[in-house]
């Protein structure tokens, strides 16, 4: 519908004294704008009537006023002709254009008549029920009444409508069915059915939102308005909202239990009391009081029932079943807590409990798996000083056994070796190297190791003898070094290193004088691992036995090849010679004994030479640690035994007799008569029985005589008789102890005394 207009314009001018007269250009229409918002076409839609006119009055115009209306610009031809003719412009006359406008006015009851259409729909919406009006004239209609400033009370409208059919909604749900499932299922079918509901209306008054809504403050949206409704409502109805987080809290515990549960029904209804914003209060809390009962009173029940490991690997599976849980439909802001309070329950209330009952067993058992399943749960309830506690305990109540125990002594190191080996596994595999725990291990294998003072230092260095000693079979180098390298661990812990010294020197010179090391190469790199943990000081003393040892090589060779040896030496004997310094080496008591003429003129001719070569020195003879290869004949045929050199004496009188007392013996020998008693109780009472004694006997009496075994027979043909030099003597032992004590006591009183005169430099 177009606007009716009369225009009528007239432009005459003319100039005084000529002939010439020119009718100015006809004016542009003016164009006149509606006052309304509303254009044309909304009129006709709308069905509203205009009646504005509007009339053109010319003579309400000035030509002066306003140029740009009327401009006279005559052709160029005609100016260049007039110009010496050109006179001044006349007044020009008025034109006055006068608009008539009249309001555009809506039709009667139109708000009322516009609502009635949107309410039929908004209640056809809540009734599932059809409508005669079509989306796109709902949404225009409320266009309409937002443009013309009435959304607040279409707002206000549709609030009310909403409030209606949700109270309604909701207050159908009270006293149905007592099943809590069911119930919960008709709780699921009205929420979705309200969110159904409330986004059609929100899609037909999208423009109230986008204008009204948006352009006045403290008012929700229609999504949020239709939220807060049901939320209102359903805290006016406390027998349905406790009804339904009851029916909740019955189904995840059935589901704990091991029943099946509609896990979408249940997610389904806890992102409705997301939505509403009642989660916290209205579920959380109580669902997670019910919790804590549930796994208090299932802890206790298990604890009774189950062993340690059953009892972890139930906790750690209700554990993963609760995160499963908020995995699948529980709010994550209730992850933290509800797993915490699980933990709480099956773990922080039993930790004594787990530790008392099957620690222990789990050790003993190296139940590595098993103590990985209790470490990483400890680990999550921040209890693993109990655990470290307990490990501690376990060790040194463990150990005090294999140290403390005097009929173990012989394998106390080889035990505390496969104790610390499983103690290690179990920190690398189950305690995941943690640090904490490593220090436990170390202070309390310090602490066991230590219970009796200096006999596992002594201990170890035999260990050692035993391990470096030849006539270890089946010992490949790569494990010998491994060894040596385990038992260096217990080293470290050991706080009588100076015992370790006294007794692993001993021990380190006899191999070395008698030949028995297994491998010069183990030898040095042990020296090494002293010197590495130690310091040179430690091992000074070690390392120059070595060194006399080469240089005694060196001595022989040079001994060999000198015109004393060529033209003095007796023949049929090779004799090969230590030269120990002194510092480096034990202390031996001397034992001065008869040796045979042969063996005299050898220490003679070798003295000589030596002197010579080093004039100024002085060499003591150490008979107690010779060491002699003899030739014997036998009936049966011939051998080749390795005896002491005190053995060898012994031996070479029955060259002469063929039967001799003790007191002969002695006498011809002059061995010390401890020493001699044992030397023949290794003739004669071993294994290897070179000579008889009369009578039979383990022990070497005063009244005992000794004969040549003529029906000896072995299977080698050389065979070692000399074990006794290798072993050691109560006196040798005693001796070594007493010289460590010695020097302790030099030690402190030095000390004392550097301390007395610096106070008294003072």
């Amino acid at each position: 519908m177009s606007l009716p207009t009369k225009r009528s314009a007239t432009a005459t001018a003319s100039t005084a004294g000529t002939s010439t007269s020119s009718t100015y250009p006809p004016m542009k229409k003016a164009k006149c704008q509606a006052a309304s918002a509303f254009s044309p076409l909304d009129y006709s839609k709308n069905g509203l009537h205009h009646s504005d006119e509007v009339v053109f009055d010319p003579s309400s115009i000035s030509l002066d006023d306003d140029p740009k209306l009327v401009d006279y610009r005559p052709p160029p031809a005609a100016a260049n002709l007039s110009r010496k003719k050109a006179t001044l412009p006349q007044p020009a006359k008025k034109l006055v254009i006068k608009l008539v406008k009249a309001k555009p006015t809506l039709p009667t009851n139109f708000e009322e008549d516009t609502w009635a259409k949107l309410q039929s729909a908004i209640k056809a919406i809540f009734l599932k029920r059809p409508d005669s009006c079509d989306l796109e004239k709902l949404y225009q209609a409320v266009n309409d009444l937002c443009l013309h400033k009435m959304g607040g009370n279409l707002y206000l409208r549709i609030e009310k409508e909403c409030e209606a059919h949700i109270s309604a909604a909701l207050q159908s749900l009270v006293g149905q069915s007592p099943d809590l499932e069911v119930f919960l299922k008709l709780v699921a079918t009205c929420w979705k059915d309200l969110c159904d509901q409330m986004l059609m209306i929100r899609g037909i008054a999208l423009y109230l939102d986008r204008t009204y809504v948006k352009q006045t403050p403290n008012v929700r949206s229609l999504w949020d308005m239709g939220l807060q409704l049901f939320r209102k409502h359903l805290s006016l109805s406390p027998e349905v909202e406790h009804k339904t987080v009851t029916g909740i809290l019955r189904m995840i515990e059935r589901e704990r239990l091991g029943e099946s549960a509609d896990r979408s029904l249940l997610d389904h209804l806890l992102k409705m009391f997301t939505s509403l914003g009642i989660y916290a209060e209205s579920f959380e809390s109580p669902f997670l009081e019910c919790t804590s009962e549930f796994y208090a009173s299932e802890g206790m029940k298990y604890m009774q029932q189950s062993d340690v490991p059953d009892y972890l690997k139930h906790v750690e599976s209700r554990l993963n079943e609760e995160q499963d849980r908020c995995n699948i439909y529980i709010d994550a802001s209730t992850k933290k807590p509800l797993i915490a309070t699980a933990e709480k329950q099956l773990l922080e209330c039993h930790i004594s409990a787990i530790l008392d009952k099957g620690f222990m067993m789990l050790m003993d058992g190296h139940r590595i798996k098993d103590l990985e399943t209790m470490y990483s749960l400890f680990l999550r309830v921040n209890s693993l000083e109990p655990l470290r506690q307990a490990l501690s305990m376990y060790i040194r109540r463990t150990g005090q056994g294999m140290v403390m125990d005097e009929e173990k002594d012989k394998d106390m190191v080889s035990s505390l070796l496969e104790f610390k080996a499983s103690l290690d596994s179990v920190w690398e595999e189950s305690f995941s190297k943690n640090e904490g725990f490593c220090i436990t291990v170390k202070d309390a294998f310090e602490h066991l190791i230590n219970l009796r003072q200096n006999r596992p230092a002594e201990l170890i260095a035999k260990f050692l003898d035993d391990k470096l000693r030849a006539g270890n079979k089946g010992t490949s180098e790569e494990e010998l070094e491994g060894t040596l390298d385990k038992v260096l661990v217990l080293f470290r812990f050991i706080q009588g290193k100076d015992v370790f010294e006294a007794f692993y020197k001993k021990d380190l010179a006899k191999r070395l004088l008698l030949g028995k090391s297994a491998s010069i190469d183990a030898e040095k790199s042990m020296i090494s691992k002293l010197k590495t943990e130690c310091g040179s000081q430690f091992t000074n003393k070690l390392e120059g036995m070595f060194k006399d040892i080469e240089l005694s090589k060196e001595i022989n060779e040079s001994f060999k090849q000198s015109s004393q040896a060529r033209t003095k030496l007796p023949s049929g004997i090779e004799m090969s010679v230590h030269v120990l310094t002194t510092g480096y080496w034990p202390t031996y008591p001397p034992m001065d004994v008869r040796l045979p003429h042969e063996l005299n003129v050898y220490q003679d001719i070798f003295k000589e030479f030596y002197l010579s070569k080093y004039s100024g020195r002085r060499l003591m003879w150490q008979n107690s640690l010779g060491h002699c290869v003899l030739k014997a004949e036998f009936p049966k045929g011939r051998k080749e035994l390795a005896v002491s050199l005190f053995q060898t004496i012994v031996l070479m009188l029955f060259n002469d007799a063929q039967k001799l007392s003790l007191q002969d013996i002695k006498d011809s020998t002059g061995i010390e008569d401890k020493e001699l008693r044992r030397t023949l109780q290794s003739l004669a009472c071993g294994k290897v029985r070179v000579l008889h004694k009369l009578p039979k006997g383990r022990d070497v009496e005063d009244d005992d005589s000794f004969l040549f075994n003529e029906g000896f027979t072995a299977p080698l043909y050389r065979i070692k008789v000399n074990a006794i030099q290798m072993k050691e003597t109560v006196e040798e032992n005693t001796s070594t102890t007493e010289r460590v004590f010695q020097h302790r006591q030099y030690q402190v009183n030095l000390h004392s005394s550097s301390t007395f005169n610096k106070i008294s430099f003072l």
